[in-house]
Parts: structure tokens; C-alpha cells; sequence
């Protein structure tokens, strides 16, 4: 009996890929899922750009019935569970309801139907406000509907840290594998380019305002001035590693270490807390430095913050001591749902043998990092490392390991 834990199964909701495997295509190959937002007229706003999911049409895959009491972040995340549970070769009705469990992470929470119920409110009266709203708008409304619609009566739950939310998840969620829960859905899905929601992200000052979607997203380049948003995230099939060998299931790897800190408040002197959470995820997973094949970067894109995760990399790893990427270069910042697809490709780049790139960006000098550019690097990848910080100050870290 071990104390491991696996996943088993992916589903990918990306701005440049609908799925995992055209998500994987598009990452290995630089394609970028960043343009205009089409979602409302953002013309009159100082950001312009996001990374939206293409061709997602909730009707064709799911029953009309969900459809009222859903927001567009909740249907992406009921079906990016369906390929997931798919994917892992699981049938949730063949398993004991109260061995499956569902713990999410949440940014937002259905912002766009509580904007359209607020206009109803408005504009005909409260008569004509949906009785979903009560709980459609709800940070843990995609761990509810997740397990409503799969039967799933076990620990369940939401994490709401930003984006380091997604890596807080799946941690919360191989705690309760480890205590005897059998499979946990978790991961994240995020969705708010609606005008309520942009008016929100304004107000956290980094938004990048560019109108070039190849110049408007740049971590670590000294033209860095901010993110650009995006929807989506993807949700991940966690079991014990007994029991997803037992029944013979296909394992990605294994979530093997993970770290997480709180930022002093500004103007303490005391230093960030990123460093000391890769240190803990590191020594939770028994991994040394060295045994890191590659770094997923947070990727601020804000020249302060981006030194903060430069010189915390640097000072755990060396000087160019690890590659490290940044695929959501090619997405945007999907807030809680950015760490979640950040695992996923680490997941997949294991699986391939190759490192996915970090497009548009010229790494300034100023970083000391082997950042891997606009061509992917084919490597042996057996031990990866992902971060996350949420606005606020929260810091995650999460080391995976490939499976024998």
C-alpha cells in the first residue's frame, strides 16, 4: 500500500485548443489563443485582448436542462469533466457514491449569469431574476454541478486564492485521497469576459492595455506591462496510485510535493514567500534541485513581481540552472484555471519528451532564467514544477513526477 497519488485522466477547456489533445497540439507548436475579446464590445476599455475557448457550444454536450441554471464557466467545467472522467476510463455510476469527491478552485465565480440577472433586476424588475442566481454566480457552484451530475457524495469542496487556487485544489484534493476517498475530481475552469467581470480585472491595475496580441503578454521581457485574461483551465482525474494501478488505468504522473505561503503585507521588508514554497514542495516530493527537469513559470508579466519569481528560481535552482516556460503566453491568465492547464501540459510533456515554448517573449537581461523561447525543446521530462501566485499575496508550488 502506498501513499501516492496519480492522475489518471485530463480534460483541457483552452483558448488555443478545446480538448487536450488539439490543447497539446497547439501548445507543442506555439499557437497562440490570444485576440479581440468577441464575448462583448470591449472597445471602450483601456484592455481589449483575451485568451477566449473557441468553439464551445454547450448545447451540442449537454442536456437543455442544465443549460438555464449554468453560467459559460460551469458548463466548461461540467464537460472538461465528461473528457476527463473519459479520458481516465472512468463510469462514476460503477462506483461507490461516497468514494468520489469534487474539489475546484474559483477566482470569480459565475460572473457573466450574475451580470444578466443583475440587467433583469434592473431593467424589469426582481420578478424576472432567475431563482438560479442563488447559487449560478456561487464560487462553489462548479464543484456542485460536477458532483450532482456524476452522483458524487464525498469530500468535496472549493478553493478560492486566485490563481494559485488550481495547484491549492489538487493539494486539498490528494489530501483526501490520502485519508481513503477513492477518486477526486479537481483542477479548475474560470470563465468572466463578460463587462462586469473585465471592470473587475481593471481594477487590479495589471492588465496589459496593449492592442498587438503578440506584444501584449510578455513575462519576463522588458517590455512586460501586464497580463492578458483568458477562460478556461482544465480538470483533473485524481486517484491513489494502488487503485489506479489495480484497475489497470493509463497514469500521467504522480502529484508528488507541494508547498504554499503567504506574502507579508507590502512595506513589512520581509521577503516574498515564493521561494520558501518551491523549497517546501521540493522537500515534501524528497526531490533535490537537480532532479527538476523543467519550471512552469507563474509569468506575472508585472516587472516587479516577474523578478520576484526570477530571483526565487534562481536562488532554488542557480543561474540558468533549470528551463523554465511559460506556455500560457499562449492563453493568457485563466486565473484558477491557469495552474490546473499548467499541470496538464507539464502532465503532457512527460507523456512526449518535449518542453512547450514560451512565445513572443525576449527574455531580458535583467533574469538570469533558461527561459525556452518561441521553439519548443525536446528533453527527457520526469520531474516537473509548477507555479502560481494569487493576487493578495498567496503562493503554491507543485512538483510532479512521471510514473513507471
Amino acid at each position: 500500500m502506498t501513499n501516492s497519488v496519480v492522475v489518471t485522466g485530463l480534460g483541457v477547456a483552452a483558448p488555443n485548443g478545446l480538448g487536450r489533445h488539439d490543447f497539446w497540439a497547439a501548445t507543442r507548436s506555439g499557437k497562440s489563443g490570444i485576440a479581440r475579446v468577441t464575448r462583448f464590445d470591449a472597445s471602450s476599455y483601456p484592455a481589449q485582448l483575451a485568451g477566449e475557448v473557441p468553439g464551445f457550444v454547450a448545447e451540442d454536450l449537454l442536456p437543455s436542462r442544465l443549460l438555464p441554471q449554468t453560467d459559460r464557466m460551469t458548463r466548461l467545467a461540467l464537460v472538461a469533466t465528461d473528457w476527463a472522467l473519459a479520458d481516465a476510463g472512468v463510469a462514476p455510476e460503477d462506483l461507490d457514491a461516497f468514494d468520489m469527491g469534487v474539489v475546484t478552485a474559483s477566482s470569480s465565480g459565475g460572473f457573466e449569469f450574475g451580470q444578466g440577472e443583475l440587467q433583469k433586476l434592473w431593467r424589469q424588475g426582481s420578478r424576472y431574476v432567475s431563482a438560479y442566481q442563488s447559487f449560478a454566480w456561487f464560487y462553489a457552484v462548479n464543484s456542485g454541478q460536477i458532483s450532482i451530475r456524476n452522483g458524487m457524495k464525498g469530500p468535496s469542496g472549493v478553493i478560492v486564492s486566485d490563481q494559485a487556487g488550481g495547484l491549492d485544489a489538487v493539494a486539498q484534493a490528494r489530501r483526501q485521497i490520502r485519508k481513503g476517498t477513492q477518486l477526486i475530481v479537481s483542477g479548475a475552469i474560470d470563465a468572466s469576459i463578460c463587462p462586469w467581470g473585465w471592470v473587475a480585472q481593471l481594477t487590479s491595475g495589471r492588465l496589459s492595455t496593449s492592442h498587438e496580441p503578440s506584444r501584449a503578454y510578455l513575462p519576463f521581457d522588458a517590455d512586460a506591462a501586464g497580463h492578458v485574461a483568458g477562460e478556461g483551465g482544465a480538470i483533473l482525474i485524481m486517484e491513489s496510485a494502488d487503485a489506479a494501478r489495480a484497475r489497470g488505468a493509463k497514469i500521467y504522473g504522480e502529484i508528488s510535493g507541494y508547498g504554499a505561503t503567504i506574502d507579508a503585507k507590502p512595506g513589512s521588508g520581509r521577503e516574498p514567500g515564493l521561494r520558501k514554497a518551491v523549497e517546501l514542495a521540493l522537500a515534501e516530493a524528497g526531490a533535490e534541485p537537480g532532479d527538476v527537469d523543467v519550471v512552469f513559470a507563474d509569468a506575472a508579466a508585472v516587472p516587479e513581481l516577474d523578478r520576484i519569481e526570477a530571483e526565487a528560481i534562481t536562488a532554488v535552482f542557480g543561474p540558468r540552472g533549470v528551463p523554465v516556460t511559460a506556455p500560457k503566453t499562449m492563453t493568457g491568465r485563466l486565473y484558477s484555471g491557469s495552474a490546473p492547464l499548467d499541470l496538464a501540459a507539464a502532465l503532457l510533456a512527460m507523456e512526449e519528451g518535449l518542453i512547450p515554448p514560451t512565445v513572443n517573449v525576449e527574455l531580458s537581461s535583467e533574469y538570469d532564467l533558461d527561459l525556452v523561447g518561441s521553439q519548443p525543446r525536446a528533453a527527457e521530462v520526469r520531474t516537473a514544477l509548477v507555479l502560481a501566485r494569487g493576487h493578495g499575496g498567496f503562493n503554491s508550488a507543485v512538483v510532479v513526477r512521471a510514473v513507471d
